[in-house]
């Protein structure tokens, strides 16, 4: 596999807070990788330097091979290089239609520059059915977000990462506070990213919805990568113990 990402030595400090410390981290083409870790471990921060919302003060990173240029990564340039992130917080607009959420920001115009209402909402249906499989009431472009479960909000998200042709989707805590039901809906989710051909890093506290979904575990503890794991070296039940065990002998360093 080539790898998608590679971050190599990267630090990050804001003010006197250490956030990152010589942190080396990749993800090849079409790879789930799973990071984990307690809060206050760095993970969001990893993540945020990845989407283009945060600065490394030091070390590089490299996407598709490319070297980035801290200056200039963005956000929208993060998007161009096929990075689509969905943050833990709310990641879409409750009153909104879902056409609309899906279109934020990237609407499709006409040769006239206004939104292509039709367009932007045949579309939305097509990725509710093809994309994310919801074929209910909830599935309708014309339905408010606030009428869907957690899950099939997660999936809403997920879709739209996907339909505007990401390579890496990041997951930030996407099963936070759902019920194991909806837990369910989302792993589904991570796997359809998979057979698409797609790579996906999911950060989460619970090891246990990580385990099924990941090919490789990366821990993370005090703002370093202190062990990584590929899934044929551990059984779930180790992996948790391992996490255990590392994490404390992090806090005692």
């Amino acid at each position: 596999m080539n790898k998608l990402v590679e971050m190599k030595n990267i630090h990050k400090s804001f003010g006197e807070v250490v956030a990152l410390r010589g942190i080396d981290f990749t993800v090849k083409d079409n790879e789930v990788v799973g990071i984990l870790g307690d809060n206050g471990a760095g993970k969001s921060t990893l993540i945020k330097m990845l989407a283009g919302v945060v600065t490394p003060t030091k070390g590089d990173i490299y996407i598709k091979g490319e070297k980035i240029n801290p200056r200039n990564y963005s956000v929208k340039k993060a998007r161009k290089l096929g990075i689509e992130t969905v943050y833990q917080e709310k990641a879409l607009g409750d009153l909104q239609p879902l056409w609309r959420n899906i279109f934020i920001g990237r609407h499709r115009t006409n040769r006239l520059g206004f939104i292509n209402v039709a367009e932007e909402k045949r579309e939305t249906d097509k990725i509710m059915r093809e994309l994310i499989g919801l074929t209910g009431g909830g599935a309708s472009c014309e339905s408010s977000v606030k009428t869907l479960s957690g899950g099939e909000r997660q999936g809403v998200a997920i879709g739209r990462a996907m339909y505007f042709d990401a390579d890496l989707v990041i997951l930030d805590e996407p099963t936070m506070a759902l019920s194991l039901q909806e837990v369910d809906k989302v792993l589904n989710f991570i796997r359809k990213i998979k057979e698409m051909g797609k790579a996906c890093i999911y950060i989460s506290h619970n090891i246990s919805y990580v385990y099924p979904v990941s090919e490789r575990f990366v821990l993370m503890d005090r703002g370093q990568v202190i062990v990584e794991y590929k899934k044929e070296q551990v059984t779930l039940e180790e992996l948790m113990d391992k996490v255990v065990m590392a994490t404390q002998v992090g806090k005692r360093q």
